[in-house]
């Protein structure tokens, strides 16, 4: 299986914590060593948007946003904060890296994870349209000033209630697919990441999104990444991800990495959720877009 969801550096926590010193290519050899040793094919580098400093200019301070309308315990100064300690990569030191990587022969791909903020898809797309990207990924993180997957946020679905809550994040992932903005959908349920759920699985929503996707000529990625968090359950959920491969939206192979021992964590769980919801192929984005099976052999170690 490939992995196209994989970041190069945890997130910094505290002002303390070291701030890295670009991309040099040894540590995508680091990611590539660990993925030959688990069979693994091709890598998707998929670094976030915001945390590059040229994000800023396009995606403004958008939590302010959220300052008058009630946002609970001071979330949006949490959100500002985590931002700007996470905002210090440079976009073209990233780039070169990862084509440097490629000109050495790795099987290796250029992403990004695209962080949708309504109102500035125009600006993302002039700032990003000189890259050569193999493919974006879009991803939801932040109803207004609220980061929807911070632990330290989680108290707000109880504030605002889960269901409307729920009904909040669905509506900007239906936004940002029908911006065009993305090729794949990232953790397209990660509304769920803290274990807080509707009462009854939410179909209705789960069908609108599978609508504008498969409109929209949009991938979902199938990630690990919600088993390593209290929902315990692989992105997107088994109905959901039913629901797509019934609309016939293709997916892609994701772990959401951070580290090189993180490479395709979680394979064996991905891979048979999407043979369970009726897949039998997921997309390559190496020398064009196109169709390959699921591995029908993975790796034996652990996940």
């Amino acid at each position: 299986m490939s992995d196209y969801h994989l970041h190069l550096y945890p997130h910094r926590q505290q002002p303390s914590d070291p701030i890295p010193e670009g991309f040099p290519v040894h540590l995508i050899e680091r990611y590539w060593e660990t993925a030959s040793a688990r069979g693994v094919p091709e890598l998707g580098f998929t670094e976030h948007l915001y945390r590059f400093k040229e994000s800023e200019a396009v995606l403004g301070r958008f939590w302010e946003t959220e300052r008058a309308t009630g946002l609970s315990g001071g979330l949006s100064d949490f959100t500002a904060r985590m931002v700007e300690l996470d905002r210090v990569f440079e976009m073209e030191q990233y780039v070169e890296a990862v084509l440097a990587a490629k000109q050495r022969g790795l099987p290796v791909l250029l992403g990004l994870e695209v962080d949708f903020i309504p109102g500035t898809e125009e600006a993302v797309v002039e700032l990003l349209s000189p890259y050569p990207w193999d493919f974006l990924l879009g991803a939801v993180h932040w109803v207004g000033g609220w980061a929807i997957d911070a632990s330290e946020c989680a108290g707000e679905f109880h504030r605002r209630g889960v269901e409307e809550s729920w009904e909040q994040y669905f509506d900007l992932v239906i936004e940002m697919i029908r911006s065009g903005i993305a090729d794949v959908l990232a953790h397209v349920d990660v509304c769920k990441k803290y274990g807080y759920r509707p009462v009854r699985e939410p179909l209705d929503l789960y069908g609108q999104v599978v609508a504008a996707a498969a409109a929209q000529g949009v991938a979902v990625e199938v990630s690990s990444q919600g088993l390593r968090n209290p929902a315990q359950e692989v992105y997107p959920a088994p109905a959901f991800l039913q629901m797509f491969r019934q609309a016939g939206v293709s997916i892609t192979l994701a772990s959401d990495g951070h580290r090189p021992e993180e490479v395709a964590w979680g394979r064996r769980e991905v891979v048979a959720a999407a043979r369970r919801a009726g897949y039998q192929t997921h997309l390559s984005f190496r020398g064009g877009v196109h169709q390959v099976p699921l591995p029908e052999k993975l790796w034996e170690g652990n996940r």
